[in-house]
């Protein structure tokens, strides 16, 4: 008849219960991590929509504004005044942010051409 051990596990018992937890432990670590890595992908991804979506808004934003000058700059000024109250718009509209300063720039030159 065999003997067998009760209570604690032998060698070969302790050493395949080690190897169970430390194969567990590195396939949760795994998951994990992966889980972190699609996370910080998403996040990355929302972010350059964002910025896309922004980049988009401002330049709709440059572009009404250049169409909205671009008429009154092919119309024959009626006076210094008018032309003068003109520049002011344009340079409030560039210090607000919504003209580049290419864009006042070329606004500009039409409206004084």
């Amino acid at each position: 008849m065999p003997f067998r051990r009760f209570g604690r596990p032998g060698l070969i018992g302790l050493a395949a219960r080690t190897a169970v937890v430390a194969g567990t432990a590195t396939a949760v670590q795994g998951v994990a991590m992966r889980h972190r890595e699609q996370r910080a992908q998403g996040d990355y991804e929302q972010e350059q929509y964002a910025a896309a979506q922004q980049q988009a808004q401002i330049d709709a934003a440059a572009q009404n504004a250049a169409a909205q000058y671009a008429p009154a700059a092919a119309a024959p000024s009626s006076g210094a005044d008018d032309m003068i109250s003109k520049l002011q718009q344009l340079a409030s509209l560039k210090d607000s942010g919504v003209l580049s300063d290419a864009e006042f720039a070329a606004a500009k030159q039409k409206l004084l051409s």
